[in-house]
């Protein structure tokens, strides 16, 4: 028995067709807004009660203070590296900028302890880096190290009982509210105005890898550090550089959980480092390096967030939470893998196509 060959015809269909998937799977983001979309629409239309403006509330104070976290470790990604130790860092940083803040004051005053956190964080960073740069040692074996390390020293010698009590201008920040509307049921929901710190955040991180030549380093040490250092970008200044930011970023998400919330747990962000993680994953940042935005991560948050806040309405017990997000991280670097084979890669001896260089230019 013989089997008959395809004809160049069909071979080139399928190959097209393939091609044509394969470039949908390029385009992440996109999918993330569609698939949040549909979550929306079979959630409404299992629970009609749903969608309210309360939910939507809820679902944006949930994701504020992993977009700050996730924004850290997205600058980490894409410069070639994996950090876990921001949740550390984060409630580091915020319970010691507690513990130290005088417990009276105004609201004006409430800048300080922002400051003093995004300072500690900025330290631990450095800390980070120096064991990354100095000794050699990957960033996720590094990073797992010194979290052990902070979170240590954080009980051992900060403290580790629960502060219920904030300081006065922590407390008054956390009351002023940016908007306030009826609650699905009764009383009212409200939206912190720390949301527009978040937002000048996503703006600055944004405008920091898009506009400025350190921030194109970072994607250019994450896709080839040879190469980086060759065309000479400094290879070693522009790793400190992500970490020292990645530390203050997480040092204000922790301050500013710790603000919204009204305590100081030291225990509060245990084993939420997938979360994030996937999120950033999620979002497009290539879990090699070289490629990310601030935009597919704050869909890979949203996306995150929208799916705990869902389940539960949805009849499906809060445990198989950590399954979801599990199986989303699996779904997100299976989507890298596809889109990288959709990219063609040329030989440099091949002639450049006219259409090639006027995409260029």
């Amino acid at each position: 028995m013989t089997t008959a060959p395809a004809t160049p015809g069909t071979a080139t269909a399928s190959t097209g067709s393939r091609r044509r998937w394969l470039r949908i799977f390029a385009h992440q983001e996109a999918l993330l807004a569609i698939l949040i979309g549909l979550i929306l629409i079979a959630v409404v239309i299992a629970v009609p009660d749903f969608w309210h403006v309360q939910t939507l509330f809820n679902i944006l104070r949930a994701s504020m203070v992993d977009l700050v976290f996730a924004l850290g470790v997205l600058l980490v990604i894409i410069a070639g590296g994996i950090d876990v130790s921001f949740l550390a860092v984060g409630i580091f940083a915020a319970y010691l900028t507690v513990k130290v803040t005088p417990m009276e004051g105004g609201l004006a005053m409430a800048i300080w302890p922002f400051l003093l956190a995004l300072l500690i964080g900025g330290v631990l960073g450095l800390i980070n880096a120096a064991v990354v740069i100095s000794a050699k040692v990957p960033t996720l074996i590094a990073t797992l190290a010194t979290s052990a390390i902070f979170m240590g020293f954080l009980f051992a010698v900060v403290g580790g009982n629960i502060i219920n009590t904030l300081p006065a201008p922590l407390r008054l920040l956390g009351q002023v509210n940016l908007v306030t509307a009826p609650g699905a049921v009764r009383g009212t929901t409200r939206l912190s105005v720390l949301a527009l710190l978040v937002l000048a955040v996503c703006l600055l991180v944004w405008a920091f890898l898009r506009w400025t030549v350190p921030g194109r380093s970072v994607f250019a040490i994450g896709g080839d550090a040879e190469a980086a250092a060759r065309a000479a970008v400094p290879v070693a200044r522009t790793r400190m550089m992500v970490f020292i930011i990645a530390g203050a970023l997480a040092g204000l998400a922790g301050i500013i959980h710790v603000t919204l919330t009204g305590r100081a747990d030291p225990t509060t962000f245990l084993g939420r480092e997938l979360d994030v993680i996937a999120a950033v994953v999620l979002g497009g940042a290539a879990i090699t390096g070289g490629k990310g935005s601030v935009r597919g991560t704050f869909l890979g948050v949203v996306l995150i967030s929208l799916i705990q806040s869902s389940l539960v309405p949805l009849g499906v017990p809060s445990i198989w939470q950590r399954a979801a997000v599990g199986v989303l991280l699996l779904v997100g670097v299976v989507m890298q893998t596809l889109a990288a084979r959709s990219t063609p890669v040329r030989p440099i001896l091949d002639p450049v196509r006219p259409d090639s260089e006027a995409k260029v230019a």
